[in-house]
């Protein structure tokens, strides 16, 4: 893998570690078509890169991953062609990831919102930073979370509560997520560093293909839910892209007012 093989990822190394940045031309590195399309394809970029043993996963800046750009939100409300040509990228995000057998540790700096949270959630290892916060608000936008959320969330924390959370939006801070078990680790940010080098070198220090198959079928059941939900999650978040309270969520959202929703 080469940096510039991406626009939106920036790829570096440490020995046997690759390093993946999120980057975006925006403060909070949310997600527009092209990282969309680039996510959709580094897992498997990273399945296959020689020089490496193990992934860490993070964004750049305050941030990790918002979920999706509100101005490509709009061009999707615009032109539906456009969401439903993402559905195969969505899910391939999803069971690429999950298909991974190298070990990815999430280096989680800041907010991961959405897609964001699911990319977090389904790495092996989360450490979060103190100032980090998560959270699914799809419904905020008038989206059902059909990329992976109702995959990972009531796998790592049970259903009432995960149910409760994807269907209010709300957003939890890293004491909570360490709390109710969606994080592995949390410590100041200035101690982040340290903390996924220290986790690394554990992982790294034991033999490359235990490490991996161990993951490997560790995730056999995660890869059979995912396969038997992504098609219907990515159906009915195509059809909640259509609906009246998704276009005035997303306009309400750009024009930082409540909105005003009929039901439709």
């Amino acid at each position: 893998m080469k940096a510039h093989d991406y626009e939106r990822i920036a790829v570096s190394r440490d020995g046997r570690v690759l390093m993946l940045t999120l980057t975006a031309p925006n403060p909070v590195n949310a997600v527009d078509a092209i990282m969309h399309h680039e996510l959709a394809r580094v897992f498997l970029d990273a399945q296959d890169d020689p020089d490496s043993d193990l992934v860490v996963l993070t964004g750049a800046g305050r941030a990790f991953c918002a979920g999706g750009d509100t101005t490509w939100f709009k061009t999707q409300i615009e032109q539906p062609e456009t969401f439903r040509a993402i559905g195969p990228e969505a899910k391939r995000i999803v069971t690429s990831l999950l298909d991974l057998e190298k070990p990815i540790i999430c280096r989680l700096n800041g907010a991961a919102a959405g897609l964001g949270a699911t990319i977090a959630l389904l790495c092996d290892v989360i450490v979060a930073s103190d100032r980090a916060v998560i959270g699914d608000p799809h419904v905020k936008v008038g989206l059902v979370a059909g990329d992976g959320g109702a995959v990972i969330w009531p796998q790592l924390i049970g259903f009432a509560r995960a149910k409760e959370l994807l269907m209010t939006g709300d957003m939890l801070d890293a004491p909570q997520a360490l709390a109710l078990g969606l994080v592995n680790h949390v410590v100041p940010h200035d101690e982040l560093d340290a903390k996924v080098a220290e986790i690394a070198a554990k992982i790294l220090g034991n033999p490359r293909w235990a490490v991996r198959w161990t993951k490997t079928i560790a995730n056999i059941p995660l890869r059979a839910l995912a396969a038997q939900i992504n098609d219907a999650a990515m159906g009915y978040e195509m059809l909640s892209n259509l609906t009246n309270d998704r276009r005035e969520a997303v306009a309400a959202f750009l024009e930082k007012r409540k909105p005003t929703l009929s039901g439709d």
